[in-house]
């Protein structure tokens, strides 16, 4: 256990003295971008990367032999923190899906002690198949008016981010001007 122990270690500190390195020299070639920012920019979407290929996830070790602030503190560098990025206004709910928030409320309030969400879901599938077009009327005038404001909402969404775009391109290129400038003074 002591030397494994000891090799782990110096491993560590070998992997992190080449990251160090490795990225010295990129910054002294002007590449400053990370590994992860490189495979944003690659032309394949994505989706079409394999799930079980996790390039980002650090290497496994045995948490054996370590004191319980290192295993706090490996356990903390592998958790993924996912941050919702702005990516436009949420979708709207279906007809169905607004009959089934009524019928939710109601369906707790028949039934209280119940706790499975798959037997309210089945209850609910079955009362909207017997339901005719008239008693869904309602939820799917609602469902329009939801669609008719998600639109609105994305249109207007579309309008800001493309104008925000071109923001910042202006921005470059007047920062880029005032450089070429201030190369003329001297």
């Amino acid at each position: 256990m002591g030397k494994r122990g000891v090799v782990d270690t110096d491993y560590e500190e070998f992997r992190k003295t080449l990251i160090l390195e490795n990225q010295a020299r990129l910054a002294s070639h002007g590449i400053q971008k990370t590994i992860t920012e490189l495979r944003k920019i690659r032309s394949k979407p994505q989706s079409d990367k394999k799930k079980h290929n996790n390039f980002d996830a650090p290497l496994r070790r045995s948490n054996r032999g370590k004191s319980e602030d290192d295993k706090l503190s490996v356990k903390k560098s592998r958790t993924v923190e996912t941050t919702k990025k702005a990516k436009g206004p949420k979708r709207p709910l279906s007809a169905f899906f607004v009959f089934m928030e009524e019928f939710r409320m109601e369906y707790k309030e028949k039934h209280p002690d119940n706790k499975s969400v798959g037997v309210v879901g089945k209850a609910g599938g079955e009362k909207w198949r017997s339901l005719s077009d008239e008693e869904k009327a309602p939820y799917q005038a609602k469902a329009e008016e939801m669609k008719a404001e998600y639109q609105k909402n994305k249109q207007d969404y579309n309008n800001k981010h493309q104008a925000g775009v071109v923001e910042e391109e202006e921005s470059d290129k007047s920062s880029s001007e005032v450089n070429d400038n201030d190369e003329d003074e001297d």
